[in-house]
């Protein structure tokens, strides 16, 4: 018996000891549960929000040191942009909170965001990036306030134009004394000079919106002017926003002009695409009836002497729809302006274009996806003629026989660009890449028709937009056919800014100046204009609050513990061990 007992002692300290052997050449791991160790990062809203009438910049700042000192915590300033934490009264004009979230939850840690509840991306935060943080709300006081939304309107235009403008202007907050209507003045001013102004009414809250149109005796003369559209008789708390900026070019003639017989959706798109990329005033003609003519402005009547009278002032001569109708009215156009038929007529069927071939527009054209694009509705009969360029071709269901839809043409000096397609509006219409490509060919058939003295093949950047929200900064693109680098540039308003846009990779380049109106000029180019940094900002108005106070998630880290990571294991196979050899050396055992 005693045997039995001690052999089987001695066999349950050898198991026990290869079992935590086993154990520990194996390895295996378990997760837990750790408290995290990150420092805490506190995320204070510093957009204009924050220090406009009723802001709670004070009490946020007073908030997030506390937080700060209490949980030994970071400090970030979030807005237009991420920041270091400072003192200064917030400048930005918006409130994103997704960036500084992203940031704050790639370091670990609790996060405490200290914000008015207005912010701007809210919709496009991930929900399980929205829940983690703790959220503590400082309210803007409540406030009523009237606001000029926006101006829309064509920003080219000649001396013998009417400029068409559209006003959108609005209310918001809590209106003391009842809900009735209340009365100002819209009044748009050149400089000091008022042009043309109307009573409106305002609305208890929301938008409505009122045209202008200024005749040319009140157009601006030739050159950059910025008007201003402004809100008077409104006594709100805020009157920063009681006025916007707008900026138009005028130039003493039409640079293109566009005869339509008849007028067609391609018409239109080719219009507004002609003025953005080619940066000059267009003017369109339209054939409403047989021999009728009319401004398409306007739509009053106009005699042929004056469409031959713009024709042959004009640089650009477009003739679309059906060009044969419209050439015994327009007259011959002067010896040394550019042409570009557009041909609306042919073969209807879906013409799909293809990959351009070897032609002064190839580089403008590279890089667009031809098998994404939608396909042209028509294609009509190209030139005969040897002498012409094709730059583009169509395929009818992408069988058969390209046809060529673009050609290229140069005689005595004269440019001429044919296009035989119809249906190519529904790139821009599409948007995105579409659009894009619609816009390249514009482009690139303008550069080309004028040459030199084009402003698409000389201008290396161009604005984004004329007028920027205080706040924000001013964004440039970069246009020229080479790739972006760094360029000097000097800003004459208010005051005297020199410095360079350094562009991106996308081609973008930004540069944060305080409001007012200021005249550029890129170093070692032509490139001049106005841009406007306005004083009125979307933070300025009262909104309601797109984020509520919620007390977050707590976060805690995930550590892998193996096996190995344990000393009791190794105490037992040593102790096992140990008790065995003892155990047999006692016994007398080998």
């Amino acid at each position: 018996m005693r045997r039995l007992t001690r052999t089987g002692g001695l066999v349950l300290l050898r198991a026990t000891a290869v079992a935590a052997l086993i154990l520990l050449l194996w390895n295996p791991a378990s997760s837990r549960t750790l408290p995290s160790e990150d420092q805490p990062i506190v995320l204070l809203d510093a957009s204009l929000s924050m220090s406009g009438v009723g802001g709670p910049w004070r009490a946020a700042l007073d908030t997030a040191r506390a937080l700060a000192r209490q949980r030994r915590a970071l400090v970030w300033r979030f807005g237009a942009r991420v920041s270091a934490f400072d003192t200064t009264p917030p400048a930005d004009g918006a409130s994103r909170l997704g960036p500084a979230l992203e940031a704050a939850a790639a370091r670990g840690g609790e996060v405490i965001v200290v914000t008015d509840g207005l912010l701007d991306d809210i919709a496009s935060i991930p929900a399980d990036l929205r829940r983690r943080p703790r959220v503590v709300i400082q309210p803007r006081a409540p406030f009523f306030d009237a606001y000029v939304a926006s101006v829309e309107g064509q920003r080219r235009v000649s001396t013998q134009d009417t400029i068409r403008l559209k006003v959108s202007y609005g209310t918001a907050g809590t209106r003391e004394g009842g809900r009735g209507m209340r009365r100002a003045t819209l009044a748009i001013y050149a400089g000091e000079r008022r042009l043309v102004s109307r009573q409106v009414a305002l609305p208890d809250s929301g938008i409505l919106s009122a045209d202008f149109t200024l005749p040319p005796s009140l157009v601006p003369r030739p050159g950059w002017t910025v008007l201003d559209v402004r809100l008077d008789g409104v006594r709100d708390p805020e009157p920063r926003d009681d006025a916007r900026q707008f900026a138009i070019e005028v130039s003493r003639q039409p640079a293109a002009v566009i005869f339509a017989s008849p007028p067609d959706w391609e018409t239109r798109f080719l219009a507004r695409t002609l003025s953005d990329v080619a940066r000059v005033p267009v003017k369109v003609f339209v054939e409403t009836e047989q021999g009728r003519w009319r401004d398409a402005a306007t739509l009053t009547p106009v005699a042929t002497a004056e469409l031959t009278r713009a024709a042959q002032g004009a640089r650009l001569v477009v003739l679309t729809g059906d060009p044969e109708r419209v050439r015994h009215v327009v007259g011959p156009v002067a010896g040394s302006a550019a042409r570009l038929i557009w041909s609306t007529g042919g073969q209807t069927g879906d013409w799909y274009v293809e990959r351009p071939p070897a032609s002064p527009l190839a580089g403008a054209l590279a890089g667009i996806l031809w098998d994404s694009l939608p396909p042209a509705t028509g294609a009509g009969v190209p030139p005969r003629d040897s002498t012409a360029v094709v730059a583009l071709t169509a395929r009818l269901a992408r069988r058969g026989t390209p046809r060529p839809i673009v050609t290229l043409d140069e005689r005595n000096g004269a440019r001429q660009v044919t296009v035989t397609a119809s249906g190519l509006w529904r790139w821009s219409f599409r948007g995105g890449a579409a659009e894009e490509a619609y816009r390249s060919l514009i482009a690139g058939m303008v550069d080309w028709l004028l040459g030199e003295r084009g402003a698409v093949g000389r201008e290396r950047a161009v604005p984004v937009t004329l007028e920027t929200p205080n706040g924000l900064p001013l964004v440039w693109r970069w246009t020229g056919a080479d790739e972006p680098r760094p360029l000097a540039i000097t800003l004459e308003g208010n005051a005297s800014v020199l410095d360079t846009l350094r562009f991106d990779a996308a081609g973008r380049a930004e540069l944060l100046v305080p409001p007012g109106v200021y005249r550029y000029a890129l170093g070692g180019g032509p490139e001049r204009g106005v841009v406007a940094v306005e004083t009125y900002s979307d933070e300025w108005p009262p909104r309601s609050p797109s984020l509520a106070p919620q007390p977050g998630e707590a976060r805690a880290r995930i550590a892998a513990i193996g096996l190995r990571d344990r000393w009791w294991l190794f105490v037992i196979a040593i102790v096992a061990l140990a008790a065995e050899w003892a155990w047999r050396r006692r016994q007398g055992l080998p």
